[in-house]
This record gives C-alpha cells, sequence and structure tokens, in this order.
C-alpha cells in the first residue's frame, strides 16, 4: 500500500472567521496555529503547507488570566549594543492589540519558511469588522 502524499495544486484553503471576545490569549493562539498549518485536515503533511485562511476580530477583547497584563512583557532588541527594548503587555493591548495575538500564534508555528507562509494567511482586526466579505468565511466556534 502506497502512503498519500497531498500536491499543492490539491490543496482547498477555506477562510475561517474567528471572534475573540472573552477567550483567553494563548488557547486561542493554539487553535489559531493549528487551522494555520492544516493539522485539521486529513490531508495533513509535515512537509507541505495545507493551512487555511483565518480572520480574528474582536482582538482587542481578548483575556489575558492572572496578571499578565502587569507582569508580562515582550521584549526584542535592536541589534545596537544594549538595545534590549520592552514593553508590558498593557501597553500593548491598549495600543496594538493585533501585536498580542501576532507574537502568540508566530511562536507557535514552526519557525521555518513554513511558518512564514502561514502567518501570511492570518488577519488580525481590533474590532469587530473585516474586510473580508467576498471571501465568505465560515465562523469558527472555537471550544477553550
Amino acid at each position: 500500500m502506497h502512503s498519500f502524499m497531498p500536491k499543492t495544486e490539491e490543496i482547498q484553503r477555506k477562510w475561517h472567521v474567528v471572534d475573540a471576545t472573552g477567550l483567553p490569549l494563548g488557547r486561542l493562539a493554539a487553535k489559531v496555529a493549528f487551522i494555520l498549518r492544516g493539522k485539521h485536515k486529513p490531508i495533513f503533511a509535515p512537509h507541505v503547507d495545507c493551512g487555511d485562511h483565518v480572520i480574528i476580530i474582536n482582538c482587542s477583547k481578548v483575556l489575558l488570566t492572572g496578571n499578565k497584563l502587569t507582569q508580562k512583557y515582550h521584549y526584542w532588541h535592536t541589534g545596537y549594543i544594549g538595545h534590549l527594548k520592552s514593553m508590558r503587555y498593557d501597553v500593548i493591548m491598549k495600543d496594538r492589540p493585533e501585536l498580542a495575538f501576532e507574537l502568540a500564534i508566530k511562536g507557535m508555528l514552526p519557525h521555518n519558511s513554513m511558518g512564514r507562509k502561514a502567518m501570511t494567511r492570518l488577519r488580525l482586526y481590533a474590532g469587530p469588522e473585516h474586510e473580508h466579505e467576498a471571501q465568505c468565511p465560515e465562523v469558527l466556534s472555537l471550544q477553550v
């Protein structure tokens, strides 16, 4: 018996819309990374990019459990000596709530070209409106 190998021409990508209101950030990010990677499909193969498009609305209404708003930091380095920057998550959620989702999902995807390609299929919106009605996205209710 032969193993089935999906081909990139045969992959059909769907569009999903997720409402993040009142859901924990990390648990929702794990489910979205699962869909972006394509692991929910029976034709999944780790070497083929077969994930779907995901639209997340209401990013500003997501929950950070515990004291993460005041105790969790995002660190990055500018490349110059001594230029390690940091930003608390309450500032991130106030200014750019999409960034918190982007960082969480990016960390859960593979750190190679397939993960970078999967991130291009993610659309994040702080409010309830999105501009992808023409793609007829189906509402995805995630039990987290």
